[in-house]
């Protein structure tokens, strides 16, 4: 509780020093990214027309000092404005706060619908409606395939880092994923020391959505197929409720990785009869051992399990279905 106590007026007294933006203010924390704390942005005047600016905002805050990822994340973001599944950048702001300290913002995109992390909590362990599951996938696919398109890798693919946009359609209110928090991003093949700024976030609170080269090699080996291994996380986690590490420690997650990393076995998913043959035919795509046999964005779009018309179905276990159907 005194732990609490004290976090909650940390976050208080750096709310307090950052003060409001120009034309925004400042709300509580809602998060924390690779490149700073996150908090919620109202505008000061509403209906004001003459502004690019969204009623709601989440914005990234850092002093000038600290805010190196802050300010890669925005050049990063600058190449993916036309891709509706990557959430927007409105632009940055340099501030002087109370006690003369500069303090630079990024204003993103809020996801009022939370993120995909949040979703798969409330699902209770039961994982999302096959519909959701079809919708989301698609999305980040279609998403990750920009990413890679441009020439960069994520580096820091999960659940938290998906965020749900509802958007009003004829029909009403329909729900977008977006992917957030491009601080770790990098352009693909870049040189050994930019990989090495990204390892201590990668082997840390990114383990569980690590790859096997990653670990095995320290995180000197991160291209678009780590990304890759990291989305077939996220769908195991968002069609099971669970993730592939549930009762593992930390410690045995890496031997495992490390292990596969260095060409000595697969892994092996738990509850694999919760998933169709379709779905776990994807996921085989995206858990190839080895980088280079790992399927692409463009390959798993392709795949039949990811068509529109068509993924729901793949992906809703037919088994347990035909079996509660026919009292077999």
């Amino acid at each position: 509780m005194v732990l609490m106590k004290r976090k909650h007026k940390e976050f208080k007294i750096k709310k307090s020093v950052y003060g409001d933006g120009n034309k925004w203010f400042r709300g509580s924390i809602i998060g924390k990214s690779s490149s700073g704390l996150v908090y919620l942005a109202t505008l000061k005047k509403p209906k004001w027309r003459l502004t690019h600016l969204p009623v709601l905002m989440a914005v990234k805050s850092a002093e000038v000092s600290d805010s190196a990822l802050l300010q890669r994340e925005a050049i990063v973001l600058s190449n993916f404005y036309a891709c509706p599944y990557i959430y927007r950048c409105f632009g940055d702001e340099i501030m002087t706060d109370d006690r003369n300290r500069i303090i630079y913002n990024l204003l993103l995109e809020y996801g009022s619908g939370g993120t995909l992390a949040n979703l798969i909590k409330k699902s209770g362990g039961e994982g999302l409606p096959e519909s959701d599951v079809r919708r989301y996938t698609r999305h980040i696919l279609e998403g990750l395939d920009c990413v890679h398109s441009c020439g960069y890798v994520h580096h820091a693919l999960k659940p938290e880092n998906i965020i749900i946009v509802p958007i009003i359609t004829r029909t009403g209110a329909e729900y977008i994923a977006k992917i957030g928090d491009f601080g770790l991003a990098k352009r693909a093949k870049q040189m050994r020391k930019m990989m090495m700024m990204s390892k201590s976030c990668k082997l840390g609170g990114s383990l569980r959505y690590s790859s096997p080269e990653t670990v095995a090699d320290k995180g000197l080996q991160q291209e678009s197929p780590s990304d890759v291994w990291a989305l077939g996380m996220i769908v195991f986690e968002i069609l099971t409720g669970k993730s592939v590490w549930d009762g593992k420690q930390d410690s045995e997650v890496e031997d495992i990785l490390f292990e596969i990393g260095r060409g000595h076995g697969l892994l092996k998913l738990p509850n694999q009869s919760e998933v169709s043959n379709e779905a776990m035919d994807f996921l085989k795509g995206c858990f190839a051992g080895k980088a280079m046999d790992r399927l692409t964005t463009q390959m798993l779009l392709n795949h039949p399990t990811t068509r529109i018309h068509t993924f729901a179905d793949h992906f809703c276990r037919p088994k347990k279905f035909w079996s509660q159907k026919n009292g077999i």
